[in-house]
Protein backbone atom coordinates (compact mmCIF):
# COMPACT_ATOMS: atom_id res chain seq x y z
CA UNK A 1 0.00 0.00 0.00
CA UNK A 2 1.49 3.37 -0.99
CA UNK A 3 2.05 5.98 2.02
CA UNK A 4 -0.50 8.61 0.93
CA UNK A 5 -3.18 5.66 0.60
CA UNK A 6 -2.29 4.33 4.37
CA UNK A 7 -2.10 7.64 5.31
CA UNK A 8 -5.74 8.39 4.02
CA UNK A 9 -7.19 4.74 5.91
CA UNK A 10 -5.74 5.71 9.18
CA UNK A 11 -7.54 9.19 8.74
CA UNK A 12 -10.95 7.00 8.28
CA UNK A 13 -10.23 4.66 10.92
CA UNK A 14 -9.92 7.27 13.24
CA UNK A 15 -12.92 9.32 12.49
CA UNK A 16 -15.37 6.17 13.38
CA UNK A 17 -13.72 5.79 16.66
CA UNK A 18 -14.74 8.18 19.41
CA UNK A 19 -11.89 10.50 21.20
CA UNK A 20 -9.87 8.30 23.96
CA UNK A 21 -11.68 4.62 22.46
CA UNK A 22 -11.25 2.13 19.57
CA UNK A 23 -14.30 1.10 19.42
CA UNK A 24 -15.28 1.72 15.81
CA UNK A 25 -18.88 3.01 14.74
CA UNK A 26 -21.84 0.34 15.27
CA UNK A 27 -23.33 0.39 11.75
CA UNK A 28 -27.00 -0.86 12.70
CA UNK A 29 -26.75 2.23 15.40
CA UNK A 30 -26.13 4.50 12.61
CA UNK A 31 -28.52 2.87 10.10
CA UNK A 32 -31.66 3.37 12.63
CA UNK A 33 -29.83 7.06 13.32
CA UNK A 34 -30.44 8.09 9.70
CA UNK A 35 -34.08 6.66 9.47
CA UNK A 36 -34.90 8.56 12.03
CA UNK A 37 -33.00 11.41 11.29
CA UNK A 38 -34.33 11.17 7.74
CA UNK A 39 -38.35 11.08 9.15
CA UNK A 40 -37.57 14.03 11.80
CA UNK A 41 -36.30 15.97 8.30
CA UNK A 42 -39.38 14.82 6.54
CA UNK A 43 -41.44 16.32 9.67
CA UNK A 44 -39.66 19.74 9.78
CA UNK A 45 -39.80 20.38 6.39
CA UNK A 46 -43.85 19.29 5.89
CA UNK A 47 -44.49 21.50 8.64
CA UNK A 48 -44.88 24.76 6.72
CA UNK A 49 -47.52 22.74 4.23
CA UNK A 50 -49.64 21.77 7.49
CA UNK A 51 -49.85 25.53 8.00
CA UNK A 52 -50.34 26.24 4.15
CA UNK A 53 -53.21 23.82 4.58
CA UNK A 54 -54.88 25.31 7.87
CA UNK A 55 -54.50 29.15 6.28
CA UNK A 56 -55.67 28.12 2.74
CA UNK A 57 -58.76 25.92 3.81
CA UNK A 58 -57.46 22.87 2.12
CA UNK A 59 -57.69 20.22 4.85
CA UNK A 60 -61.37 21.91 5.37
CA UNK A 61 -62.47 21.42 2.44
CA UNK A 62 -61.04 18.17 1.84
CA UNK A 63 -62.84 17.39 5.34
CA UNK A 64 -66.55 18.78 4.28
CA UNK A 65 -66.71 17.57 0.30
CA UNK A 66 -65.23 14.52 0.30
CA UNK A 67 -62.43 12.22 -1.83
CA UNK A 68 -60.60 15.15 -4.51
CA UNK A 69 -58.56 15.15 -7.44
CA UNK A 70 -55.82 18.38 -7.44
CA UNK A 71 -58.22 20.25 -9.72
CA UNK A 72 -61.25 19.81 -7.92
CA UNK A 73 -59.56 20.72 -4.40
CA UNK A 74 -58.08 23.44 -6.03
CA UNK A 75 -61.54 24.91 -7.69
CA UNK A 76 -62.95 24.40 -4.00
CA UNK A 77 -60.51 26.54 -2.41
CA UNK A 78 -60.10 29.21 -4.93
CA UNK A 79 -56.07 28.29 -5.65
CA UNK A 80 -54.06 27.56 -8.28
CA UNK A 81 -54.25 23.53 -9.28
CA UNK A 82 -50.54 22.71 -9.84
CA UNK A 83 -50.02 24.08 -6.26
CA UNK A 84 -52.05 22.16 -4.87
CA UNK A 85 -50.80 18.97 -6.95
CA UNK A 86 -47.66 18.62 -5.19
CA UNK A 87 -49.52 19.62 -1.41
CA UNK A 88 -51.21 16.59 -1.86
CA UNK A 89 -48.12 14.97 -2.93
CA UNK A 90 -45.93 15.78 -0.11
CA UNK A 91 -49.40 15.49 2.12
CA UNK A 92 -49.11 11.72 1.01
CA UNK A 93 -45.73 10.95 1.40
CA UNK A 94 -46.38 12.19 5.24
CA UNK A 95 -49.49 9.59 5.80
CA UNK A 96 -51.39 12.74 6.10
CA UNK A 97 -54.13 11.79 3.62
CA UNK A 98 -54.72 9.20 1.20
CA UNK A 99 -53.85 8.83 -2.36
CA UNK A 100 -56.24 6.50 -5.00
CA UNK A 101 -54.32 5.61 -8.77
CA UNK A 102 -57.13 4.45 -10.06
CA UNK A 103 -59.43 7.66 -9.52
CA UNK A 104 -56.08 10.48 -8.73
CA UNK A 105 -58.11 11.29 -5.87
CA UNK A 106 -57.26 11.75 -2.50
CA UNK A 107 -58.90 11.42 0.88
CA UNK A 108 -58.61 13.19 4.22
CA UNK A 109 -59.67 10.09 6.69
CA UNK A 110 -61.57 10.85 9.47
CA UNK A 111 -59.07 10.49 11.71
CA UNK A 112 -56.56 13.30 10.54
CA UNK A 113 -59.60 15.27 9.48
CA UNK A 114 -59.87 15.27 13.32
CA UNK A 115 -56.82 16.58 13.61
CA UNK A 116 -56.81 19.45 11.15
CA UNK A 117 -59.94 20.64 9.85
CA UNK A 118 -62.32 20.42 12.75
CA UNK A 119 -61.51 23.14 15.09
CA UNK A 120 -64.03 21.91 17.63
CA UNK A 121 -62.19 18.46 17.77
CA UNK A 122 -60.35 17.03 21.62
CA UNK A 123 -57.39 16.80 18.95
CA UNK A 124 -57.13 19.44 16.74
CA UNK A 125 -53.37 20.40 16.29
CA UNK A 126 -53.13 22.38 12.65
CA UNK A 127 -53.19 25.60 14.78
CA UNK A 128 -49.76 24.76 16.11
CA UNK A 129 -48.30 25.94 12.33
CA UNK A 130 -48.58 29.17 13.50
CA UNK A 131 -46.24 28.52 16.48
CA UNK A 132 -43.79 26.52 14.56
CA UNK A 133 -43.29 29.31 12.21
CA UNK A 134 -43.07 31.95 14.77
CA UNK A 135 -39.96 29.43 16.77
CA UNK A 136 -38.20 29.45 13.15
CA UNK A 137 -38.32 33.62 12.38
CA UNK A 138 -37.68 33.95 16.46
CA UNK A 139 -34.27 31.41 16.29
CA UNK A 140 -31.82 34.15 14.86
CA UNK A 141 -32.61 36.29 17.99
CA UNK A 142 -32.67 33.55 20.51
CA UNK A 143 -28.97 32.61 18.96
CA UNK A 144 -27.76 35.64 20.24
CA UNK A 145 -28.70 35.43 23.18
CA UNK A 146 -27.13 31.98 23.72
CA UNK A 147 -24.28 33.77 23.16
CA UNK A 148 -25.05 37.34 25.28
CA UNK A 149 -27.12 35.61 27.91
CA UNK A 150 -29.80 38.04 27.99
CA UNK A 151 -33.52 37.41 27.38
CA UNK A 152 -35.83 37.80 24.49
CA UNK A 153 -39.21 39.20 25.51
CA UNK A 154 -42.36 37.22 24.48
CA UNK A 155 -43.44 40.69 22.90
CA UNK A 156 -40.05 40.51 20.88
CA UNK A 157 -41.14 37.27 19.12
CA UNK A 158 -43.05 37.01 15.61
CA UNK A 159 -46.36 37.82 15.95
CA UNK A 160 -47.04 34.29 14.05
CA UNK A 161 -46.98 33.04 18.30
CA UNK A 162 -49.47 34.65 19.70
CA UNK A 163 -52.37 33.56 17.52
CA UNK A 164 -50.46 29.62 17.51
CA UNK A 165 -50.60 29.84 21.08
CA UNK A 166 -54.08 30.28 21.56
CA UNK A 167 -55.33 28.07 18.81
CA UNK A 168 -53.07 25.19 20.30
CA UNK A 169 -53.68 25.42 23.92
CA UNK A 170 -57.77 26.39 22.77
CA UNK A 171 -58.11 22.60 22.05
CA UNK A 172 -57.47 21.44 25.56
CA UNK A 173 -59.20 24.16 27.66
CA UNK A 174 -61.98 24.05 25.45
CA UNK A 175 -62.47 20.18 26.60
CA UNK A 176 -61.04 20.02 30.30
CA UNK A 177 -61.06 23.84 31.57
CA UNK A 178 -64.65 23.83 32.55
CA UNK A 179 -65.69 20.13 32.43
CA UNK A 180 -62.97 19.16 34.78
CA UNK A 181 -60.34 21.40 36.20
CA UNK A 182 -62.66 23.48 37.99
CA UNK A 183 -65.15 21.31 39.25
CA UNK A 184 -61.95 19.64 40.40
CA UNK A 185 -60.79 22.47 42.72
CA UNK A 186 -62.73 22.93 46.03
CA UNK A 187 -65.97 24.67 46.38
CA UNK A 188 -64.52 27.38 43.28
CA UNK A 189 -67.40 26.33 40.37
CA UNK A 190 -70.43 26.53 43.10
CA UNK A 191 -68.71 30.18 43.88
CA UNK A 192 -68.53 30.70 40.08
CA UNK A 193 -72.23 30.07 39.78
CA UNK A 194 -73.36 32.45 42.55
CA UNK A 195 -71.24 35.38 40.69
CA UNK A 196 -68.04 35.40 42.42
CA UNK A 197 -65.25 36.86 40.37
CA UNK A 198 -62.26 35.95 38.50
CA UNK A 199 -58.70 36.89 37.75
CA UNK A 200 -57.31 35.03 34.63
CA UNK A 201 -53.46 36.05 34.90
CA UNK A 202 -51.25 36.16 31.27
CA UNK A 203 -54.96 35.43 29.44
CA UNK A 204 -53.37 36.03 26.05
CA UNK A 205 -56.16 36.01 23.36
CA UNK A 206 -58.21 35.57 26.24
CA UNK A 207 -59.78 32.11 24.85
CA UNK A 208 -59.63 30.50 29.07
CA UNK A 209 -61.14 33.53 30.04
CA UNK A 210 -63.89 33.74 27.80
CA UNK A 211 -64.56 29.82 28.14
CA UNK A 212 -64.83 30.19 31.79
CA UNK A 213 -67.33 33.40 31.59
CA UNK A 214 -69.37 31.14 29.29
CA UNK A 215 -69.45 28.62 31.32
CA UNK A 216 -70.79 30.71 34.22
CA UNK A 217 -73.10 33.62 33.40
CA UNK A 218 -73.36 35.62 36.73
CA UNK A 219 -69.31 35.40 37.58
CA UNK A 220 -67.17 38.85 36.91
CA UNK A 221 -64.24 37.71 35.44
CA UNK A 222 -60.91 39.94 34.20
CA UNK A 223 -57.89 39.25 32.38
CA UNK A 224 -54.84 40.32 32.42
CA UNK A 225 -51.86 40.55 30.03
CA UNK A 226 -48.29 42.71 29.31
CA UNK A 227 -49.01 42.29 25.73
CA UNK A 228 -51.10 44.99 24.33
CA UNK A 229 -52.05 43.26 20.84
CA UNK A 230 -53.02 40.09 22.71
CA UNK A 231 -55.36 42.38 25.05
CA UNK A 232 -56.79 43.70 21.71
CA UNK A 233 -57.30 40.72 19.98
CA UNK A 234 -59.06 39.72 23.52
CA UNK A 235 -61.15 42.80 23.36
CA UNK A 236 -62.10 41.74 19.53
CA UNK A 237 -63.29 38.61 20.04
CA UNK A 238 -65.88 39.57 22.40
CA UNK A 239 -67.07 43.42 21.36
CA UNK A 240 -70.59 42.85 20.86
CA UNK A 241 -71.41 39.53 22.56
CA UNK A 242 -73.29 39.22 25.51
CA UNK A 243 -69.68 38.83 27.54
CA UNK A 244 -68.84 42.15 26.82
CA UNK A 245 -70.44 43.60 30.01
CA UNK A 246 -69.10 41.53 32.46
CA UNK A 247 -65.96 40.51 31.25
CA UNK A 248 -62.92 43.04 31.27
CA UNK A 249 -59.49 42.66 29.84
CA UNK A 250 -56.76 45.08 30.81
CA UNK A 251 -52.82 45.16 30.08
CA UNK A 252 -50.82 45.03 33.12
CA UNK A 253 -48.46 42.49 33.80
CA UNK A 254 -48.76 40.17 37.40
CA UNK A 255 -47.12 42.03 39.47
CA UNK A 256 -49.67 45.14 38.64
CA UNK A 257 -53.28 43.38 39.02
CA UNK A 258 -55.49 45.68 40.36
CA UNK A 259 -56.29 44.77 44.40
CA UNK A 260 -59.66 42.48 44.52
CA UNK A 261 -61.35 40.01 46.04
CA UNK A 262 -60.92 37.34 43.51
CA UNK A 263 -62.23 33.67 44.10
CA UNK A 264 -60.42 32.26 41.84
CA UNK A 265 -56.94 33.94 40.20
CA UNK A 266 -55.52 31.39 37.27
CA UNK A 267 -52.63 30.98 35.57
CA UNK A 268 -52.82 28.98 32.58
CA UNK A 269 -49.26 27.74 30.87
CA UNK A 270 -47.44 31.10 31.54
CA UNK A 271 -46.54 31.24 35.23
CA UNK A 272 -43.17 29.44 33.85
CA UNK A 273 -42.60 32.20 31.58
CA UNK A 274 -42.44 34.98 33.77
CA UNK A 275 -39.17 36.33 35.28
CA UNK A 276 -40.43 36.32 38.91
CA UNK A 277 -42.96 33.96 39.57
CA UNK A 278 -42.35 33.71 42.71
CA UNK A 279 -42.78 37.61 43.25
CA UNK A 280 -46.41 37.09 40.72
CA UNK A 281 -47.81 34.44 42.93
CA UNK A 282 -47.09 36.50 46.11
CA UNK A 283 -48.82 40.13 44.20
CA UNK A 284 -51.50 37.91 43.36
CA UNK A 285 -52.27 36.37 46.67
CA UNK A 286 -52.80 39.95 48.13
CA UNK A 287 -55.48 40.13 45.79
CA UNK A 288 -56.96 37.33 46.38
CA UNK A 289 -60.20 36.56 48.81
CA UNK A 290 -59.16 35.03 52.22
CA UNK A 291 -61.17 31.99 51.02
CA UNK A 292 -59.67 32.12 47.62
CA UNK A 293 -57.99 29.80 44.78
CA UNK A 294 -55.10 30.17 43.34
CA UNK A 295 -55.03 27.55 40.06
CA UNK A 296 -51.73 27.05 38.15
CA UNK A 297 -51.91 25.07 34.88
CA UNK A 298 -48.54 24.23 33.73
CA UNK A 299 -47.08 22.00 30.43
CA UNK A 300 -47.20 18.39 31.66
CA UNK A 301 -43.97 17.55 33.29
CA UNK A 302 -42.24 14.86 35.80
CA UNK A 303 -39.64 16.29 38.27
CA UNK A 304 -36.75 14.22 36.51
CA UNK A 305 -35.31 15.60 32.92
CA UNK A 306 -34.87 11.70 32.25
CA UNK A 307 -38.57 10.67 32.86
CA UNK A 308 -39.39 13.93 30.46
CA UNK A 309 -37.43 12.24 27.50
CA UNK A 310 -40.44 11.04 25.81
CA UNK A 311 -42.93 13.17 22.81
CA UNK A 312 -44.41 15.43 24.81
CA UNK A 313 -41.13 16.45 26.49
CA UNK A 314 -39.49 17.28 22.90
CA UNK A 315 -42.39 19.40 22.08
CA UNK A 316 -42.05 21.58 25.32
CA UNK A 317 -38.35 21.45 26.07
CA UNK A 318 -37.87 22.75 22.15
CA UNK A 319 -40.26 25.32 23.10
CA UNK A 320 -38.64 25.95 26.04
CA UNK A 321 -35.34 26.70 24.44
CA UNK A 322 -36.87 29.13 21.74
CA UNK A 323 -39.78 30.62 23.44
CA UNK A 324 -40.17 30.20 27.70
CA UNK A 325 -36.45 30.32 28.78
CA UNK A 326 -35.97 33.62 27.30
CA UNK A 327 -38.93 35.22 27.95
CA UNK A 328 -37.72 34.39 31.47
CA UNK A 329 -34.48 36.06 31.15
CA UNK A 330 -36.12 38.95 29.04
CA UNK A 331 -37.39 40.32 32.82
CA UNK A 332 -36.47 40.88 36.57
CA UNK A 333 -34.96 38.46 38.62
CA UNK A 334 -34.86 35.87 35.40
CA UNK A 335 -35.23 32.78 37.25
CA UNK A 336 -36.23 31.08 33.66
CA UNK A 337 -37.96 27.63 35.35
CA UNK A 338 -38.49 26.42 31.53
CA UNK A 339 -41.59 24.55 30.31
CA UNK A 340 -40.27 21.49 32.34
CA UNK A 341 -40.26 22.78 35.72
CA UNK A 342 -42.52 19.58 37.21
CA UNK A 343 -44.26 19.63 40.16
CA UNK A 344 -41.83 19.61 43.42
CA UNK A 345 -40.40 22.76 41.26
CA UNK A 346 -43.53 24.47 40.98
CA UNK A 347 -44.19 23.64 44.48
CA UNK A 348 -41.54 25.37 45.88
CA UNK A 349 -42.27 28.47 43.83
CA UNK A 350 -45.86 28.77 45.18
CA UNK A 351 -44.78 27.81 48.79
CA UNK A 352 -42.19 30.65 48.82
CA UNK A 353 -44.85 32.93 47.67
CA UNK A 354 -46.32 32.36 50.93
CA UNK A 355 -49.41 29.56 50.09
CA UNK A 356 -49.46 26.83 52.73
CA UNK A 357 -51.36 24.02 50.37
CA UNK A 358 -50.71 22.82 46.91
CA UNK A 359 -51.67 19.80 45.31
CA UNK A 360 -52.21 18.53 41.52
CA UNK A 361 -56.12 18.36 40.55
CA UNK A 362 -56.18 17.26 37.27
CA UNK A 363 -53.86 16.32 34.34
CA UNK A 364 -53.73 15.65 30.30
CA UNK A 365 -51.09 13.96 28.27
CA UNK A 366 -50.69 17.76 27.67
CA UNK A 367 -51.19 19.85 30.96
CA UNK A 368 -50.89 19.64 34.82
CA UNK A 369 -53.18 21.02 36.80
CA UNK A 370 -52.55 22.71 40.48
CA UNK A 371 -54.16 23.90 43.34
CA UNK A 372 -52.80 26.90 45.54
CA UNK A 373 -54.18 27.82 48.78
CA UNK A 374 -53.17 30.36 51.15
Amino acid sequence: MMAAQRQTAAAEAKLCRPKGGAMQIDQDKLNAFMGKMLGDLGAALNAPLIRLGDSLGLYKAMAAEGPATSSELAQRTGTTERYVREWLAAQAASGYVEYDAATERFTLPPEQAAVFADEESPVFLAGVGDVIAAMVYGGPKVGEAFRTGHGVGWDAQNPCLFCGTARFFRTTYKHHLVQEWLPALDGVAAKLARGGSLADIGCGHGVSTILMAQAHPNARCFGFDYHEPSITAARQSIAGTDLAGRVTFETCSAKEIPAGTYDLVAFFDCLHDMGDPVGALRHVRSTMAPDGTCMIVEPFANDRLEDNLNPVGRIYYAASTLICTPASLSQEVGLALGAQAGEARMRRVAEEAGFTRFRRVAETPFNLVYEARP
